[in-house]
């Protein structure tokens, strides 16, 4: 085996420490965390492959859920400017405020999109209420604060009563995802553990032509436990739902 030149050598270890440095400082996080315009981009592109039939609801849900871990939370701050977002939303005693955004200044981003957006704005003990949806998915990212959110699937519809499923019960920090579509963890619920907190929302509606009906479907999660871990949980209206919960 040749043994390299000193020249040789102390290039391998420039580069080295060049590629080291790069590593440390994360510059190589476009592969991981793709520039926000590029980002906004794919999870228009998702959505075009929903609404055409290309992917099921549970098959993008876990696409969606794969580029939310992967956004730049710092950019996706900066763009949505939740500092002036933060300044400027007067906080609700029950439940929470929802803030619109500009994705105009996204370079080549469609001016029609596909999908509704909105920042969820809350105070501490404040919550998005439990509730389920119908033909959506939808994704969060915590933005600011922390959460203590939970998650069901709704496994039957009865008169004045769901019967579901938990599937979800953990601690949500800044970065934290979560996500939501007919047939998965279907029902949500995020309640505000900081003094205040933020989460960006995007949503897609009217995928499935097959299921009519849309809309919020507010419950009580705290019903009957049944067997098997499931619960009974009535149906409420957004009021009720809201002067418990909110």
């Amino acid at each position: 085996m040749t043994q390299p030149t000193r020249r040789e050598f102390a290039g391998t270890i420039l580069a080295f420490g060049l590629l080291d440095m790069l590593w440390t400082r994360d510059l190589f996080a476009d592969e991981v965390k793709p520039v926000i315009g590029t980002w906004f981009k794919t999870l228009y592109d998702l959505g075009q492959d929903l609404h055409g039939r290309k992917l099921k609801d549970t098959e993008f849900q876990a696409k969606m859920e794969e580029l939310y871990k992967k956004v730049d939370l710092a950019e996706l701050v900066k763009l949505i400017d939740l500092d002036k977002i933060a300044t400027n939303v007067k906080l609700p005693d029950k439940g929470a405020a929802s803030a619109g955004f500009d994705l105009s200044k996204v370079e080549g981003f469609p001016k029609k999109i596909n999908f509704g957006k909105q920042i969820f704005c809350m105070k501490k003990d404040r919550a998005v209420v439990p509730h389920g949806h119908e033909n959506m998915c939808t994704g969060f990212i915590v933005l600011r604060g922390t959460f203590h959110g939970r998650h069901y699937d709704r496994l039957e519809t009865k008169a004045d009563h769901y019967i579901i499923k938990p599937t979800i019960d953990a601690q949500f920090k800044e970065g934290g995802v979560s996500t939501i579509s007919d047939h998965k963890d279907n029902i949500h619920w995020f309640q505000c553990t900081s003094e205040t907190g933020y989460i960006f929302n995007a949503h897609f509606t009217g995928y499935d032509p097959a299921i009519e009906s849309s809309g919020r479907l507010y419950l009580d999660p705290e019903g009957e436990k049944l067997a098997g871990g499931l619960l009974k949980a009535k149906k409420m209206s957004a009021q009720e739902c809201h002067k418990k919960f909110g």
